[in-house]
């Protein structure tokens, strides 16, 4: 499918539980009456049968491949490595989680046929129409708050605004893969690197989960935009948090499922709510 527009949404897909996670998030961005295009970036493990859901929503396939980096980038970024070094201690990351796979996410750079993208992580969900993100500034981000308000200092990737350059992709390449170099929080902390003057958007356009029951004061529905379930996956069994988390749970598989939704502004905010 060729593009339809000069403006697109892109999110990334490298396993089966993402390709899940994107399904939810197209039929949300369908239900905002969007224009733009939907992108969706997927690397070759991922097979026909499981991307068909999402091409017969309409969305823009394309295969791409990881990042040429060099060995030793990919040991020091292997998933047994990087946990070891720089440990989740608040959440637990998922066993199809795979931090190399994230660096993929520097792909949307090469799409220079639209004049300006929003990524948005496969585990997410937008709750009304976002388009004006793409009349904010390359490159702009969310705080990543879901703990205490020194995490406003700090930004999350899944959720950002920029303009695809290959000169751009181009200067990322060559500062990404240098000498002992360790992206902590793979591409999260690069990009945050590579654009240290990056713009502020207001939290509720990358609402992350733990918000739920670690600030509920910050919580409400009638402004939450983008709501992002990082760490523990809304599919996932055995989820370790799910009892805590269970309206947004059972929100996810309204929109993954196409059933019916809920008004989203009068929904019931967490207990502690402002």
């Amino acid at each position: 499918m060729t593009s339809t527009s000069n403006l697109a949404y892109v999110t990334l897909v490298t396993n089966a539980d993402y390709a899940m996670g994107a399904t939810a998030l197209v039929h949300s961005l369908r239900r905002t009456g969007t224009s733009a295009d939907i992108v969706i970036l997927h690397t070759g493990g991922v097979d026909a049968a499981t991307l068909a859901p999402l091409e017969a929503l309409g969305c823009r396939l394309i295969e791409v491949e990881h990042l040429p980096l060099s060995a030793a980038f990919n040991e020091r970024h292997a998933r047994g490595q990087l946990h070891s070094a720089a440990p989740f201690t608040k959440g637990r990351k998922p066993d199809f989680h795979s931090p190399l796979d994230n660096f993929c996410k520097l792909r949307l750079w090469q799409l220079v046929e639209y004049e300006r993208c929003v990524f948005i992580d496969a585990d997410a969900l937008v709750l009304k129409n976002v388009d004006r993100l793409f009349l904010y500034p390359e490159f702009s981000a969310a705080p990543n708050v879901y703990e205490s308000l020194a995490d406003f200092r700090r930004m999350n990737s899944g959720v950002f605004v920029a303009t695809p350059s290959q000169d751009t992709f181009r200067h990322m390449r060559e500062r990404l893969d240098r000498p002992e170099t360790f992206w902590r929080r793979t591409d999260q902390t690069f990009l945050e690197t590579f654009f240290p003057d990056w713009h502020g958007l207001p939290v509720y356009f990358n609402m992350l989960q733990y918000v739920w029951f670690t600030m509920p004061e910050l919580w409400d529905w009638k402004s939450v935009s983008i709501l992002h379930y990082q760490y523990e996956k809304p599919w996932e069994k055995n989820h370790p948090k799910a009892a805590r988390l269970q309206p947004l749970i059972d929100l996810w598989h309204r929109f993954h499922d196409g059933g019916d939704v809920p008004e989203i502004a009068g929904l019931a905010n967490p207990e502690g709510a402002a």
